[in-house]
């Protein structure tokens, strides 16, 4: 499954359409409201529209082609090949599909892990002024994986993409002031970027702001957010925040971990299951 940053497929239309009969055009293929109501309704069908436009050149197309065989939507799941159409539409210069390509060659999707190319990849991804890119590279900046760290230079990079709307990048840009990162601490910017990353719907965000609010005694409110993070979050943020909430001084919140270990046994495996069970019977008297 993807992380991070897949591609925001289009959203299937309020109002449902009528079943179609009739191909799409070429010109329709990708932005029309008969599309978006096939990738919702008939992946496969959806699929194979996007295969013929990317095999006649359709650099979109080719960039939703690499999204779908990346996730095994409507087609047989093909990291490979997914990394192959990222690149074909990467050359045909596409932003984010040279991101992705970086994303493959960086998490080992459909071949070898390649750090410094990865990193080469985000790099062309950000001189086009892509969000995306700006993350991705601050994020090796910031670990020093591919690159020379530089956490200066990653938190400049992660404020330009919170700057341009990017959730997660605010997130970040809250951290580094939390703690000093690559920039001067300040309390008070790392609770103003938290906020505005939880209300732009970052899971990770509302976990940050959340933890802000019940520091200052917000409790209520912090625990509406850590309801939204729940909601939200992926099975590698749950495991990483049971066991926060586990060690929360306030009781209201340590009573968060159970639904937390709960939702990350729906989503994982035998470990969380008995994680899950231990944590149960540490809750008994």
């Amino acid at each position: 499954m993807m992380k991070m940053n897949s591609i925001r497929l289009p959203q299937p239309a309020r109002s449902v359409l009528p079943a179609m009969t009739m191909p799409l055009t070429r010109t329709e293929t990708l932005d029309s409201e008969a599309l978006r109501q096939r990738l919702a309704t008939d992946p496969h069908q959806a699929a194979r529209i996007l295969l013929d436009a990317a095999r006649e050149g359709l650099v979109p197309a080719q960039t939703l082609l690499g999204q779908i065989l990346l996730d095994g939507t409507g087609i047989e799941r093909d990291p490979a090949l997914a990394r192959t159409w990222f690149r074909i539409a990467a050359e045909g210069g596409d932003a984010m599909a040279r991101n992705m390509l970086g994303r493959c060659l960086e998490q080992g999707w459909g071949g070898e892990v390649d750090l410094t190319a990865a990193a080469r990849e985000y790099h062309l991804a950000m001189a086009s002024g892509l969000d995306w890119g700006y993350y991705n590279y601050a994020a090796l900046l910031a670990s020093g994986r591919g690159v020379e760290p530089d956490p200066a230079g990653a938190f400049q990079l992660y404020l330009k993409a919170a700057e341009m709307g990017h959730a997660k990048a605010m997130n970040f840009v809250g951290r580094f002031y939390d703690e000093g990162i690559g920039i001067a601490p300040s309390s008070e910017q790392a609770r103003y970027w938290y906020q505005r990353s939880a209300e732009a719907g970052d899971f990770r965000g509302q976990f940050s702001h959340a933890a802000a609010l019940a520091d200052r005694g917000y409790l209520e409110e912090a625990l509406r957010w850590l309801d939204k993070a729940l909601a939200g979050g992926n099975l590698n943020f749950l495991r990483a925040s049971r066991a926060r909430l586990a060690q929360a001084p306030q009781p209201q919140i340590r009573a968060l971990a159970l639904p937390y270990h709960q939702r990350a046994a729906e989503l994982g495996d035998d470990s969380d299951r008995r994680a899950l069970a231990d944590h149960v019977r540490n809750l008994l008297p």
